[in-house]
């Protein structure tokens, strides 16, 4: 007994999950240049989902940080999610400067022409590391840096994918964006201008969830709490392992498989929302 249609599909097929719920989607993932990032892993598992990718880096920012680009480069990144690739999915990959006003759009389009002319999904995951401080230091151009990287250049990114996709309503429209917490807890003191982007986007998600709600497209955003990427030394890396239940920080891959299903139809009913992803972190 296979019980009543759904969309037009039997109740018993409607719910088997399918090897590659992605099959024939296109993604571009931003600030995907080290294999230790957050990037890297939603590149990863979009992959495996039968995505085609379009992966952005930016190594001049990675190189000015404490722990370095990824030190085989940008063609082992991708190497890395081209071994996860569904057969017929593309790879690509290339530098922007998102701070630049026209490169959202120049990057939109460039990664739309080499995933075949669409783009279904896009990921706004970078961010400008570094270059910040509490209130008492805090200055105009910290202000003005965070805001372009981690603020502005997400909005024109939204932008450009909405007018690339126009007014047809095609399946599978996603746009994820990331924010850090700066709204629980005791906010995030130290990093006034970096707090101040970051929330930006968590207060926007709404907004842009209805004005891309006609053209079929949900808008959400993800906050991964403490993930371990490489940039903690040993001490801060142990007293924030002591705030998670399970004695470890998130890795890559815990917030990788939320963004991952929230690109799939199963996510289809979910938009304008701030999913704190934190694994019972104590603040």
């Amino acid at each position: 007994m296979s019980g009543s249609d759904v969309c037009g599909v039997p109740v018993t097929d409607s719910l088997r999950r399918v090897p590659h719920p992605l099959l024939g989607r296109t993604a571009l993932v931003t600030g995907a240049s080290r294999r230790a990032g957050i990037g890297y892993a939603v590149a990863r598992r979009l992959a495996a989902y039968g995505a085609s990718v379009y992966l952005h880096h930016h190594v001049l920012h990675d190189a000015a940080q404490p722990w370095g680009a990824d030190p085989a480069g940008p063609e082992a990144v991708a190497e890395g999610v081209r071994e996860l690739l569904a057969p017929g999915a593309a790879l690509a990959h290339g530098p922007a400067d998102l701070t630049a006003a026209d490169a959202p759009a120049r990057l939109v389009t460039t990664a739309a022409r080499a995933l075949g002319g669409r783009l279904d999904i896009l990921v706004a995951n970078h961010a400008l590391s570094g270059r910040d401080g509490t209130l008492d230091a805090v200055d105009a151009d910290m202000l003005d840096a965070h805001w372009a990287a981690d603020a502005r250049s997400v909005i024109l990114l939204v932008q450009a994918y909405a007018k690339l996709r126009g007014p047809e309503r095609r399946a599978g429209g996603r746009v994820v964006m990331l924010t850090s917490g700066q709204d629980l807890g005791g906010g995030m003191p130290e990093e006034i201008a970096y707090a101040l982007a970051k929330g930006a986007l968590a207060s926007v998600t709404r907004t842009l969830a209805t004005a891309l709600a006609d053209l079929g497209v949900t808008v959400n955003t993800v906050n991964p709490g403490p993930v371990d990427t490489g940039y903690a030394d040993e001490q801060t890396r142990e007293r924030v392992a002591g705030r998670f239940p399970g004695g470890r920080w998130g890795v890559p891959d815990d917030p990788a498989r939320l963004i991952a299903w929230l690109s799939t139809d199963e996510a289809g009913w979910i938009t304008g929302q701030v999913i704190n992803s934190e694994g019972g972190f104590r603040r």
